[in-house]
C-alpha cells in the first residue's frame, strides 16, 4: 500500500484486533488518514466477518476493513503470540476491544507489549472498563443503549421502549476511540510519552443524553419523563417534529420564533404568529399538541417535496424522511466524495464510505476493498517477523 507524504498518518503502523464495529470504526478513519492498518484475525475469522453468510451481513464488513492488511493468527498458539510480540516491535498502536482481561490472560497485555515496546500506544475500548464495578458485564450495542439510558428515551411515551436504529453505542465509542488514540499520538510527539488509551461504551452516549438529562432535572419533584418520541428531548423546542405529508412524513423544527412566525405566513395563518399563545417558545411549548395539530394540517395536506421547497425557501430547518435506498444514493455525499461505489471481489459493487473528516490539503484515500481472512499474512509476518514459513502457517492456524 502506498500514501501520500501528505496523509496525517502517513508511516504510523497500527496493529488492529479490533471485531465488530466500535474498533474497526477507529481504525478504519485511521486508515483512511495514511496509517498502515494491520487487521488481525483469529484463524476463523472475526464475529463481523462471519456474519457474511447471512443476507447482506457483508456489506458492514466491506464498509469498515477496507483500506486494511488482513492477517490472520491464533494467539493461544506459542507461534501465534511470537508473531504479535514482533509486529508490536514495530508498530506505533495496538487496538483491542475484547473484555477486559482477555489479552492479559493471553500474556500479551499492556505491562508485556509497552514493556516490550515503549513507543506503543495500547488503545483498549470495552462496554464498562477495566476497573470499575460493571467490568465483567458482557456488552453488546443493544445492552448499552439499554444501560445509557438510550433505550429508556427512545420511542413513544405511552409504548415499550425502542433501540435506536443506528448502533450508536458502538460508533459512539468508535468515534472517541479514535479521538483517543489521536490525542495520545500528538502527546507522544511532543513528550515522548506512549500511554494506555481506554474508551468505553456507557461514557461514550452519556452527553448525547444532555436535552433527556435536562427534562428529567427540571422535572425532579415531578412525574418522570421518559421517550417524547419524535419531539425534542428536552421538550425545549416547538415546532420540533415529525409530520406527515399526502406522500410520507417531513421532520420540521423552528429553532427561533421568526421561524415559526415564517411558517405561520407559510402555511396560510400569519394571524398565529401574533397570537398570545403561540408567539413565542415560551407560550408555543406547553401547547406543542395544539402546534403539532396545526402544522400537521398544512403538511398533511402536501406533497414532501413541496413542503420541502416551500420551507427551504424561507430557510426552515426541515428534511424529507428517507428510506436507506434514497441514503445510499444521495448526490450531496457523492459529490463530496463521502460515498463511493467500489468493485469488491468478493461482495461486487458496493457503497462504502468515506472519511467524515475534511484536512484541507490532504487528499482523501480511495480504500481498497477489505481483504479475504489472512490474505496479507504471509507478506505481513514475513516482513516483520523472523518466523519461518513453517511457523507462520502454525501461527495462522493453518491460513498462512
Amino acid at each position: 500500500m502506498t500514501d501520500s507524504p501528505a496523509a496525517p498518518f502517513s508511516g504510523l503502523r497500527v496493529i488492529d484486533l479490533s471485531q465488530i464495529y466500535n474498533g474497526p470504526y477507529a481504525t478504519y478513519l485511521m486508515a483512511l488518514e495514511g496509517a498502515e492498518v494491520i487487521k488481525v484475525e483469529p484463524p476463523a475469522g472475526e464475529p463481523l466477518r462471519k456474519r457474511t453468510v447471512v443476507g447482506g451481513a457483508g456489506l458492514p464488513f466491506a464498509m469498515l476493513n477496507g483500506a486494511k492488511r488482513s492477517i490472520a493468527l491464533d494467539l493461544k498458539s506459542e507461534d501465534g503470540k511470537q508473531a504479535l510480540l514482533e509486529l508490536v516491535d514495530h508498530a506505533d498502536v495496538l487496538v483491542e476491544n475484547f473484555s477486559p482481561g482477555v489479552m492479559d490472560r493471553l500474556g500479551l497485555g499492556a505491562e508485556v507489549l509497552q514493556a516490550r515496546n515503549p513507543r506503543l500506544i495500547y488503545a483498549a475500548s470495552s462496554g464498562y472498563g477495566r476497573d470499575g464495578p460493571y467490568k465483567n458485564y458482557p456488552a453488546m450495542d443493544l445492552t448499552m443503549q439499554a444501560m445509557s439510558g438510550a433505550l429508556f428515551v427512545t420511542g413513544f411515551p405511552d409504548r415499550e421502549p425502542v433501540k435506536c436504529g443506528p448502533a450508536i453505542a458502538d460508533f459512539f465509542a468508535g468515534i472517541h476511540l479514535y479521538g483517543a488514540i489521536a490525542t495520545a499520538l500528538f502527546e507522544r510527539q511532543r513528550t515522548g510519552i506512549a500511554r494506555r488509551v481506554e474508551v468505553t461504551m456507557q461514557d461514550s452516549i452519556y452527553a448525547s443524553l444532555s436535552s433527556n438529562f435536562g427534562l428529567a432535572w427540571s422535572k425532579s419533584d415531578g412525574p418522570e419523563i421518559s421517550r417524547t418520541a419524535n419531539r425534542h428531548g428536552g421538550l425545549a423546542e416547538c415546532p420540533y417534529n415529525v409530520y406527515p405529508t399526502a406522500d410520507g412524513h417531513i421532520a420540521i423544527i423552528c429553532a427561533r420564533d421568526e421561524h415559526w412566525h415564517r411558517l405561520a405566513e407559510l402555511m396560510g395563518r400569519p394571524e398565529l404568529a401574533h397570537d398570545e399563545r403561540y408567539h413565542t417558545l415560551k407560550e408555543r411549548v406547553p401547547r406543542m399538541d395544539e402546534v403539532d395539530a396545526l402544522v400537521s394540517e398544512w403538511t398533511g395536506s402536501l406533497p414532501t417535496t413541496e413542503v420541502f421547497d416551500t420551507l427551504m425557501s424561507a430557510r426552515i430547518a426541515c428534511a424529507p424522511v428517507r428510506s436507506l435506498d434514497a441514503v445510499m444514493s444521495d448526490e450531496n455525499m457523492f459529490a463530496r466524495g463521502s460515498l463511493m461505489n467500489v468493485d469488491h471481489p468478493r461482495f461486487g459493487k458496493v457503497v462504502v464510505q468515506q472519511t467524515p473528516f475534511r484536512l484541507e490539503g490532504a487528499p482523501l484515500r480511495i480504500p481498497e476493498p477489505s481483504e479475504d481472512l489472512g490474505q496479507s499474512t504471509h507478506d505481513v509476518l514475513s516482513q516483520f517477523t523472523t518466523l519461518s514459513d513453517e511457523q507462520i502457517n502454525a501461527a495462522a492456524g493453518g491460513n498462512g
